[in-house]
């Protein structure tokens, strides 16, 4: 979301007001507040203390028929919030949609509707449909505080969902916000549950899918935790923002799109449960299953080809774990009537060469040019994952999609669908062979001789992430050393590239504690456990 940079009051909006009772102006607090509605009251303000207000409680803000709740927040400084005003967050000035200035009326807000059947899952009870229905109903309108959506994210997380649950909260979640109808039996999509550093095989799967006539609408995040989202990796090649009309039109044109989802309003509460579940770095199998599946429900799809990686560092660490949470995610989505095909996937190290929005696009176009250099990896892994949604087709054989997938890449029909695509969505300039990176860079080398026996996803990942990417385009890792690699001393393992002093210097303090390589016996590399 963009904000508008705060103006201050006109003159109008400066003059002498009727703020009797509980009517005050409103001003404009530029905090962005990241999914919460905040009010912002002076500590003299005579509404505050004839109302008993308190901080942290919730009040409800009215205006021109539009009506918001927020948590309220205490101030002292005049500058902020004068004692005739309330102030909003950027969040709750946006949705309230009135000038500042405009006076609104504040009252006690009543509790969420569905605060009952929160307590009671705190408690540890089982909740029926109408449960998770009114609790995520709440939570897309901003009802709940942060703290209580904290609450229900802690009370829901690890064990505490049996299987009808989750196909509960799934359904609720797809059923609040926009929902879109392709008017086509045949709608796929890809999606992986993350963790692996570099996996941006959905940029390849998307024109070769599309190529061969599949309509693939792909609507992808930004990154949260990761140093790259697929949203932020496209960006470096096209627009992403997109309005609905705007992807309606290129994915009629095109058979597809590579979009940020945030513009389309699907499954908004999962949005909202995000800003919390993050932090806490909470990301149990019901609430993954959830959000994963309600969005692509929402997002018309009949047809998933869902990746779970596995290694020592990914999100999913052994078989039986990886098997457990598939047959979770078969069971929702065979309740929601959504075609799924799950793969078990290499997850013991980064896929490709590069991490970071620049270098990521550059392996993903070095693979569409069928470019020497082209990372085989990540290649192998699209083609894999093209290939079992082109058998989403009923005129296709099972075990003949691989092939179809590589005649398309290797023919430059996946090539010219990408650059249709990126052309459609408002290309930018890019030289794939000469990307334009973060000038400041590091290199880090090995210190022994060895084989590469463990790459660390999550530490390599947060390195990137010190130096800049995904915020900073231009920074991140560049591989050049993989599992089952042998070195000497003093060969190079990456290179780090940042475009401020402050980032390089945080990335080579981490990388020096810890670098992310382990360097063994050949012996020691970990086996590969795959499904394909």
């Amino acid at each position: 979301m963009k904000y508008a940079p705060a103006q201050p009051p006109s003159p109008a909006d400066q003059a002498p007001k009727d703020l009797s009772g509980s009517r005050l102006a409103l001003r404009r607090v530029a905090i962005d507040t990241y999914r919460e509605n905040v009010a912002y009251l002076h500590r003299d303000c005579a509404l505050y203390r004839a109302e008993g207000f308190q901080a942290l409680s919730k009040i409800e803000v009215r205006a021109n028929g539009q009506h918001i709740v927020a948590t309220l927040n205490v101030v002292d400084d005049a500058t902020i919030v004068g004692c005739n005003e309330l102030g909003l967050s950027e969040d709750a000035f946006l949705q309230l949609a009135v000038t500042q200035g405009h006076v609104v009326s504040v009252a006690q807000a009543e509790p969420p509707a569905s605060i009952g059947a929160l307590y009671r899952k705190i408690a540890g009870e089982r909740l029926g449909r109408e449960d998770f229905h009114g609790i995520v109903n709440d939570i897309a309108e901003l009802h709940y505080s942060k703290i209580e959506l904290t609450a229900f994210v802690v009370a829901t997380n690890r064990d505490e969902l049996d299987r009808e649950e989750v196909y509960f909260l799934t359904e609720a979640m797809a059923a609040v916000g926009r929902k879109l109808d392709w008017h086509d039996t045949l709608v796929v999509d890809k999606h992986c549950i993350g963790g692996i550093p570099g996996n941006r095989t959905s940029m390849l799967v998307v024109p070769i899918v599309a190529a061969h006539g599949l309509m693939c609408p792909k609507t992808s995040s930004r990154a949260i935790t990761s140093p790259a989202g697929t949203a932020d990796t496209m960006e470096v090649l096209a627009n992403v923002e997109l309005s609905f009309e705007q992807l309606a039109d290129i994915v009629r044109d095109h058979r597809a799109c590579l979009a940020w989802g945030g513009t389309a309003n699907l499954s908004p509460a999962d949005d909202v449960l995000i800003a919390v579940e993050r932090p806490l770095a909470i990301d149990s199998p019901g609430q993954m299953v959830a959000s994963i599946l309600s969005k692509k429900v929402a997002a018309g799809s009949t047809h998933l080809v869902l990746d779970i990686p596995i290694g020592p560092s990914a999100k999913v660490r052994s078989m039986p774990e990886a098997q457990r949470l598939r047959r979770l995610f078969e069971y929702v989505a065979g309740r929601l009537h959504l075609s799924l095909d799950v793969v078990i996937t290499d997850g013991r190290q980064p896929i490709g060469r590069g991490i970071g929005p620049m270098l990521e696009a550059r392996d993903v176009m070095r693979v569409l040019e069928n470019d020497p250099q082209a990372p085989n990896d990540l290649r192998q892994k699209a083609l894999r994952l093209a290939g079992r949604l082109i058998e989403c087709h009923p005129d296709v054989r099972g075990g003949d999609g691989f092939a179809i997938a590589r005649d398309i890449l290797d023919s430059g029909r996946a090539l010219a669908k990408m650059n249709a695509i990126i052309a459609a969505q408002g290309a930018k300039d890019f030289d794939y062979n000469n990307p334009p990176l973060g000038l400041l860079s590091f290199e880090v080398c090995a210190s022994t001789d060895g084989v590469v026996t463990n790459i660390d996803n999550l530490q390599v990942a947060r390195i990137a992430r010190l130096a800049g990417a995904p915020k900073v385009a231009g920074a991140g890792i560049d591989l050049f050393q993989k599992l089952g690699d042998t070195v000497v001393a003093g060969d190079l393992l990456y290179r780090v590239h940042a475009s401020f002093q402050s980032d390089l210097g945080f990335a080579r303090q981490t990388s020096a504690k810890f670098n992310g390589y382990t360097l063994g016996k050949a012996s020691e590399v970990p086996h590969v456990f795959v499904e394909f």
